[in-house]
């Protein structure tokens, strides 16, 4: 499909590839054309202003994007990196809710998985890339969840399904991703996704003991 080749050209090959997707949604194609209002749905979804001062989801996704175009050498598939960091907030769009005067987008991960593969399968029969990219989303909040010792961490399932080393670079790009970046805030972030990596490895090791 045109438009499946025009999207990955400008994510493997742009700098910025932000600029194209923003040019990109002056043509109403993502509020009108199936399936890119999924994407279009991320601009109507507010973030935790604390969190997420860039404001919409939208914006939060053009900024992992430009990052994951800045790193996506160190992948061992670009590819799937650079399309996981396109859709892999597709489930905020249904699960964010204000409950108690906070945002929250519980369980976005998960659907956002099988939003992800239908995204995809409009576009490619690509079943095993389709399949890698998928995971990819369902398993990119792991870096908070394991980092904060959280009960919704599953370091073996994620380990069986997708590359822990290639879910840390998404989630470094996630992390990335905010309004506000300072240094001191960035130098947290590359030290979470240190410790992450550090606790994944040896739950590894220890589950092979």
């Amino acid at each position: 499909m045109q438009t499946f080749i025009e999207f990955d050209a400008h994510l493997m090959n742009d700098k910025k590839p932000s600029n194209y997707f923003l040019e990109l949604s002056k043509t109403g194609i993502f509020e009108v054309k199936y399936p890119y209002t999924l994407l279009g749905d991320l601009m109507k979804v507010p973030q935790s202003p604390k969190h997420h001062p860039e404001g919409s989801a939208w914006n939060h996704t053009m900024l992992v994007l430009d990052n994951a175009g800045e790193i996506k050498h160190l992948s061992q598939n670009p590819k799937v990196l650079m399309w996981s960091a396109l859709l892999h907030d597709l489930g905020k769009a249904s699960t964010t809710k204000l409950t108690k005067g906070r945002i929250t987008s519980y369980d976005h991960d998960k659907l956002g998985e099988r939003l992800a593969e239908k995204f995809l399968k409009e576009l490619t029969g690509d079943d095993e890339f389709i399949k890698q990219v998928s995971k990819m989303v369902r398993w990119h909040m792991q870096i908070l969840f394991v980092t904060k010792g959280l009960p919704f961490a599953d370091i073996r399932k994620m380990a069986s399904e997708v590359s822990i080393d290639e879910v840390a670079l998404l989630g470094l790009c996630d992390r990335l991703g905010r309004g506000n970046m300072t240094l001191d805030k960035r130098l947290e972030e590359e030290k979470s996704i240190v410790i992450f990596l550090e606790k994944c490895h040896k739950y590894l090791v220890e589950a092979k003991t």
